[in-house]
């Protein structure tokens, strides 16, 4: 079976991942939720990240928040970093299209997209994305870094799955609808 990209991520109902500051405190995940990543997590060995995001898993790990992933190949797509290691990431630039490519005819598991903001946008721009999965939580923020900056095409989706769960939050899960092309 083919990898496929997937988008995912937790957000309020006025769809922003992360307070302007770039605060995920919003974002309470029990143990239902966790068991959720963990089954999630279990089918990707690969994560793609953008700079932002990046810095800010730094951070999380420095602190406990987030535990390191062994075995798990970590990509960070930057302008302003230097190509190469990195604070256990690998960060790369050139075309994002190419790169993706690349990593989609390796043998393995799932991608995931982890993320918001450009690199969301670019993805979608390029039609990288082939499933979203989204979690979105029972608040209005009213401000926040958006989880689907505009800027890219329509692209549409099919409903696969639908979980709503005892602490008002739902989970979604998309795949892409891709017009099949005339011979």
């Amino acid at each position: 079976m083919a990898r496929k990209v997937i988008l995912g991520f937790g957000m309020s109902l006025d769809g922003y991942i992360a307070r302007r500051n770039g605060a995920l405190d919003f974002l309470k995940i029990d143990a239902e939720g966790e068991a959720l990543m963990a089954e999630f997590f279990a089918g990707i060995d690969t994560i793609l990240m953008g700079r932002k995001t990046a810095a800010g898993m730094v951070k999380m790990r420095k602190s406990g928040e987030v535990p390191e992933t062994p075995g798990m190949a970590s990509y960070v797509f930057s302008r302003r970093w230097k190509p190469g290691p990195r604070d256990g990431f690998e960060v790369v630039n050139g075309s994002l299209r190419e790169f993706v490519m690349q990593l989609k005819r390796r043998r393995g598991k799932d991608i995931y997209l982890g993320g918001g903001g450009g690199l969301c946008r670019s993805f979608l721009q390029e039609d990288l994305v082939d499933e979203m999965y989204l979690g979105i939580g029972p608040m209005l923020l009213g401000d926040g870094i958006p989880g689907f900056p505009a800027g890219f095409p329509q692209r549409n989706f099919r409903l696969r799955e639908c979980k709503s769960y005892p602490n008002g939050s739902v989970g979604l899960r998309y795949a892409r609808v891709r017009e099949k092309k005339a011979r």
